[in-house]
């Protein structure tokens, strides 16, 4: 079920939604779940939601794009990269306009989420997309549940990064508490 099919009233107050995408069967590519689990240890503060979106995310943003009333200020989308360059582990913060132009058009239920449609969210509905992204040791063929040393130790990373990112949030709920 999608946030379009839920009545909560916290969805009216949150600010900001961490996404976590990936496949948690394909080994490294189950990075953004396994943060998204540990975040939701962390004390997220209550205006900030995380979620797990395996490989659904579409479906959330087309709500963000046809909903308003559930539109968050901040989107950080967690996902596993594949491309070169950066070294197994590496976790980059970024936005949609960073992303190697050949990413723009791709579909694939297992490659990074559509960059189109981050950046089309971003332009017409002014919520401010922020990408979380982890250099792949490597994506299984077949399925493997787990990730690597190097990705186990970019969770961590990446939580850091999302907490410190996500902190405006909870002083202003300190502030009207």
């Amino acid at each position: 079920m999608h946030i379009s099919h839920k009545t909560q009233s916290r969805l009216e107050t949150t600010t900001a939604v961490v996404f976590g995408c990936g496949n948690i069967l394909l080994g490294d590519d189950g990075f953004g779940p396994a943060v998204i689990e540990q975040l939701r240890q962390a004390n997220l503060p209550e205006s900030v939601r995380a979620i797990d979106a395996g490989t659904a995310i579409r479906e959330y943003l087309l709500d963000y794009l046809m909903l308003p009333a559930l539109r968050p200020a901040m989107l950080i989308v967690v996902d596993a990269w594949s491309a070169e360059g950066d070294a197994p582990g590496q976790v980059r913060q970024c936005v949609p306009a960073d992303l190697p132009v050949q990413k723009t058009h791709d579909f694939s239920l297992h490659q990074f989420p559509t960059v189109n449609l981050l950046a089309e969210l971003e332009e017409e509905t002014g919520i401010e997309v922020v990408l979380i992204i982890a250099r792949t040791a490597s994506i299984p063929d077949r399925i493997e549940p787990g990730l690597s040393p190097v990705m186990r130790a970019a969770v961590d990373t990446a939580c850091t990064r999302i907490l410190r990112i996500v902190r405006p949030y909870t002083a202003l709920e300190e502030t009207t508490s």
